[in-house]
């Protein structure tokens, strides 16, 4: 039996494997991955690559053994997730897997905002097929804002669509662990854990936070959904995908993204990771000027 990690060079899914690596003997630890390149240095350290692409069924079906178990990561496609995932599930089953967690979005059914389409598809694709399953419904991450650092000291201004919409975010890292918990450990089957943050901010917060320690006068205008959209594809975001993100926002601002159940601290054994802590982390990491 393996604990198989799909999407395992993307972020999360490198965050997972880091994880795995420090709880179980690498040789029980698999990566399916697209490219066998990128996950040479995985390989090195001992963990089984076995190569498959979401777009690809017939590949899906050497990546599963009987009595693994997988930790699907949702694809990275908006639009074709669906078919990605019911590939996947399938090629799960078939392989008769011990358990299929899949990383959804924070609500599950209740999430009534476009990006949580897929996810909600995808759970049910889940139920349906009657594999043992757990639901990791990850909510907001830092980096979402974090990893534009650069623009927002540049221009003096958060912009965003969310009101004064609270967003209970944890990091990349604190849900990796979360998965590595669910994969290591038992009594998971049948779950369907809430997870986000320990605290909940606003923009307003988060703009006061990048000031205090960048030293820098950085405000939050909130503005219509339509004008933050054209700001995406300003910045050379697709049409499609910025409207789902400028949709995203106004789920923020009615408090979709807000609760705070503690499925996540709970399920890493300490608190979230504040969002102090990954502003200092992102400011770290912008080129000197």
């Amino acid at each position: 039996m393996s604990i198989v990690v799909t999407g395992a060079t993307g972020h999360l899914g490198r965050s997972v494997i880091e994880g795995l690596l420090e709880r179980v003997p690498a040789d029980r630890i698999a990566a399916v991955v697209r490219d066998q390149g990128k996950a040479a240095d995985l390989s090195g350290r001992g963990v089984e690559i076995r190569v498959a692409d979401y777009n690809s069924p017939e590949t899906l079906k050497r990546a599963f053994a009987a009595g693994d178990k997988v930790l699907l990561i949702s694809g990275s496609e908006v639009g074709q997730r669906g078919p990605q995932h019911r590939a996947v599930i399938d090629a799960a089953k078939e392989a008769g897997v011990a358990l299929l967690a899949y990383t959804g979005v924070l609500g599950g059914p209740d999430a009534d905002f476009e990006l949580a389409a897929e996810h909600k598809v995808t759970e049910q694709a889940v139920l349906d097929s009657g594999l043992p399953y757990v639901f990791l419904r990850n909510g907001w991450y830092h980096e979402n804002y974090t990893r534009n650092l650069a623009p927002v000291l540049a221009q003096g201004v958060v912009v965003a669509a969310a009101g004064d919409g609270r967003i209970a975010s944890a990091s990349r890292a604190d849900y990796a662990a979360a998965a590595v918990a669910v994969l290591t450990t038992e009594g998971h089957e049948g779950r369907a854990y809430e997870l986000s943050g320990d605290v909940a901010w606003n923009l307003t917060e988060y703009a006061a936070e990048v000031s205090r320690q960048s030293g820098e006068a950085i405000t939050y205008s909130t503005v219509p959904a339509e004008q933050m959209a054209s700001i995406l594809t300003g910045a050379g975001v697709p049409a499609p995908m910025a409207a789902i993100l400028a949709d995203v926002d106004g789920a923020i601002a009615r408090g979709l993204l807000a609760r705070t159940d503690g499925d996540l601290s709970r399920l890493i054994g300490r608190p979230t990771t504040p969002i102090a802590d990954a502003i200092a982390e992102g400011l770290a990491g912008l080129p000197a000027t």
